[in-house]
């Protein structure tokens, strides 16, 4: 079923897609398995889950064969009837998880998905598209859903297919949690402090960040040049955005900027005052210590000396009285 109205548009955008960690870690398995790290090629799978109406639950995944020419796209092979034989194995295992869609590990989209989700409509009305980018440079939330849907253009002409992009989220259950916590305690470099950790956090963060400002320069540039059509939907959440950016011309604004970093700066001095006079008197007790140390050995010493002549005057009066 292929969303046309402007009310299925509506629902479909504000569907989200909610991946497990699990799914993750099957799909990084499976491209690991069967794609050299230096090939393009991407792998193919079918997501299982709940539909919740708003909320599409992602919990398991199996992966499928599949085959695409690297030249051209559009020749491709996908074994539907190992889809069937899995699926059903599935099923008995778990009856609540059903087909909801399939993943591919693209990172972008491909002139073949239309005819692959149209496919996988044999066995889901609404099928959704999960792309999982998979490299390891990846920055940010690696997953992308999206639902086919025909695009209705406003000069009454005929319409298109194309993909509509909805909301996606990692989230995890309890045990799934455990899992991961467990995982990462595996992993986790212990030489690294924890403001390295959080400093290399940001960093990852500014760079996601930078990351998608480029998208929407690249976006905005095609529209300009006249290669993409207008959205005026995403053109008024870049509004939205821009609109929330603060006034840095302000006055008042400026000054508050100033104080709260001047605080933040008197925090930072501060404790680099506290650290200083922390070391310095440890430099101190230690020479204090050390100092208490040398007595001691010069007392022993001397008392081992004492001990030494005063054992050397017997014997020598033993001696002289014989």
């Amino acid at each position: 079923m292929v969303a046309s109205t402007s009310e299925q548009l509506t629902a479909l955008a504000n569907t989200t897609v909610v991946v497990h960690p699990l799914v993750l870690l099957s799909v990084t398995d499976h491209h690991a398995r069967s794609v050299s790290r230096t090939s393009s090629k991407r792998v193919v799978g079918v997501l299982l889950g709940q539909d919740n109406g708003k909320t599409v639950n992602v919990a398991n995944s199996f992966a499928i064969p599949f085959e695409e020419d690297e030249k051209d796209s559009k020749t491709w092979f996908l074994d539907h009837n190992y889809i069937e034989g899995m699926y059903d194995m599935f099923r008995k295992v778990n009856a609540r998880e059903r087909m909801i869609g399939w993943y591919h590990t693209g990172p972008k989209l491909r002139a073949s998905d239309q005819e692959i989700n149209d496919l996988f409509k044999r066995f889901i009305a609404k099928p959704v598209m999960v792309i999982i980018d998979v490299r390891p440079d990846t920055v940010g939330i690696p997953t992308d859903a999206y639902y086919a849907v025909e695009e209705i253009k406003d000069d009454g002409t005929e319409t298109r297919k194309t993909f509509l992009h909805v909301p996606s989220a990692i989230e995890a259950e309890e045990a799934e949690e455990i899992g991961v916590e467990h995982l990462l305690r595996d992993i986790k470099d212990s030489t690294t402090t924890t403001l390295a950790t959080r400093v290399s956090e940001q960093l990852a963060s500014l760079q996601g960040l930078q990351s998608r400002l480029r998208d929407i320069h690249t976006y905005l540039l095609d529209v300009a040049e006249g290669k993409l059509p207008v959205n005026h939907q995403i053109i008024y959440h870049l509004q939205d955005a821009l609109n929330l950016l603060p006034d840095l011309g302000d006055a008042t604004l400026t000054q508050s900027f100033t104080s709260s970093t001047n605080d933040e700066l008197l925090v930072v001095y501060l404790s680099s005052l506290l650290r200083a006079v922390i070391a310095l008197h440890a430099l101190v007790d230690n020479k204090a210590t050390i100092g208490r140390a040398e007595l001691e050995d010069s007392a022993d010493d001397k008392e081992k000396r004492a001990v030494k002549a005063d054992n050397s005057n017997v014997k020598e009066s033993g001696v002289s009285s014989r």
